[in-house]
């Protein structure tokens, strides 16, 4: 089997770097250089990437060995089918850790062709560190290199504003554009770096918002050889991606030019000027969903999302959840959420994917309420009813958060504060009080649920269904 680099992969294409990539992680690999190596493949856009390592003082032994090189291996459903396909990335040119090499990562900044920044560095990697006193010190933070890198830029090109660039950070947090602009800005005052520098990251640079939707497991563990094999490769850094993937972009119609992927079939990669009604379809549908069937399913005895979307019973409370409640409450054409619904249920019935149940119970109190109640209480402001279906769910957390059930410990985990206030709930003598302490907790919920009419008698009603089943 032989090693992959760019000696035993022969005739690559040469490009200029368009593109630095804060982040060698599993997602950018697996969603971001794959859609940009199809670019590369279907259109003019002719870039390859950069890779910068934003944490982290080790050197990335295997991108370097394997020269950007790597294969993501599509697997799961798709419009009733199962998808396997492998696809080599060669838009990968290098990487670079700026805390080894800071002023060959500054040199980044000089290249004329470079037009954009992608970044994933966690949900808590857009932030100002009061120790990066001086950026001609690799600073700590993302947001912190990343200025360093566009004040070079600023100096080199002396504010010309044609050579501005675009981020489109993709870090899983609401106004990711408009947070690492914040960021950028505040470094720069606390540097002290001048105001003509700030105009200019405000008239030449675009900080787009952006929603991202993949799952991206990684690298196949279990049977890594036999896939080794299958491609001829040995491949320290292939991914499993699911087939599904959806990238929304706040951004200005002159990037559909420069960032051509409506000129690519099947890439769900849409351009928009509100985010908003997609990043709800996400909470509400796909995030939700898992919320409202996952401690039902444990309930019963099931542990995998798979197991649950495949049993006979919730497989149609899913389907029902979804279609007669949850869609009802949102805003977008009907077509495009009874599309994205579908999508999510064959997401769920992956057999590529192996999600345990008790790993998404984690928090979940915090879960229902983002995710789930706004779902309950615009159905019943639309129906003026209850949604059976999400209240049976918010009674299967109650019961969840009992911590016992049929003589077992489950494996409830959330903050202390949540779980200490369960354990007194759950010692009234009735479950109708026990209910009705639950919905008053504003911590919770924030407002008084026993406000909605018929919620705290129906709850009762389906608590003791499941501490009859339990009993039997």
């Amino acid at each position: 089997m032989q090693k992959l680099n760019r000696n035993t992969v022969p005739n690559l294409t040469p490009r200029p770097v368009k593109v630095l990539q804060f982040g060698t992680g599993n997602f950018l690999r697996g969603f971001v250089d794959w859609v940009i190596d199809i670019l590369n493949e279907q259109t003019d856009f002719n870039g390859d990437i950069q890779l910068i390592q934003p944490h982290g003082k080790s050197p990335n032994r295997d991108l370097i060995g394997q020269e950007g090189l790597y294969h993501v291996l599509i697997r799961g459903f798709q419009h009733g089918r199962v998808v396997k396909e492998n696809r080599l990335i060669t838009c990968v040119q290098s990487t670079i850790n700026p805390y080894l090499e800071y002023e060959e990562y500054l040199n980044l900044a000089d290249n004329p062709e470079l037009e954009f920044v992608i970044s994933n560095t966690t949900e808590a990697g857009i932030y100002v560190d009061d120790k990066d006193t001086d950026y001609q010190n690799c600073p700590r933070s993302f947001p912190g290199k990343l200025t360093a890198l566009l004040y070079r830029r600023y100096t080199n090109f002396f504010g010309a504003t044609d050579k501005g660039l675009t981020i489109i950070p993709c870090e899983l947090i609401e106004d990711n554009g408009g947070k690492l602009k914040a960021a950028v800005l505040q470094y720069s005052r606390q540097w002290n770096l001048s105001e003509d520098f700030d105009s200019w990251v405000e008239s030449s640079l675009t900080f787009c918002n952006t929603l991202v939707d993949r799952i991206v497991p990684g690298f196949p563990d279990e049977n890594s050889r036999e896939i080794q094999k299958e491609l001829g490769f040995e491949d320290k850094l292939m991914v499993v991606a699911e087939p599904f993937h959806f990238w929304a972009i706040e951004a200005p119609a002159s990037l559909k030019d420069s960032f051509p992927v409506g000129k690519v079939k099947g890439l769900d990669v849409k351009f928009v000027d509100d985010l908003s009604p997609y990043r709800e379809r996400k909470v509400r549908i796909l995030n939700g969903a898992h919320t409202t069937i996952v401690l039902l399913a444990y309930l019963r005895g099931l542990r995998t999302v798979r197991e649950t979307v495949e049993d006979g019973y919730m497989g149609k409370f899913l389907e029902n959840a979804i279609q007669q409640e949850i869609i009802p409450t949102l805003d977008l054409s009907e077509d495009e959420l009874k599309e994205f619904a579908n999508s999510v249920v064959e997401r769920f019935k992956n057999p590529f994917i192996k999600h345990q149940l008790s790993a998404i119970a984690l928090n979940s109190t915090s879960k229902f309420k983002v995710r789930v109640l706004p779902s309950l209480l615009e159905y019943i402001k639309r129906k003026e009813e209850l949604p059976i279906h999400l209240v049976k769910s918010l009674a299967a957390l109650m019961v969840f958060y009992k911590a016992k059930y049929n003589g077992q410990d489950l494996p409830v985990k959330d903050t202390l504060e949540v779980m200490e206030f369960f354990g007194d709930a759950w010692k009234n003598t009735s479950i109708n009080e026990m209910v009705r302490v639950v919905l008053a907790n504003k911590m919770l919920w924030e407002d008084d649920l026993n406000k909605i009419t018929g919620l705290g008698e129906r709850l009762t009603e389906e608590i003791n269904l499941l501490l009859e089943q339990e009993a039997n």
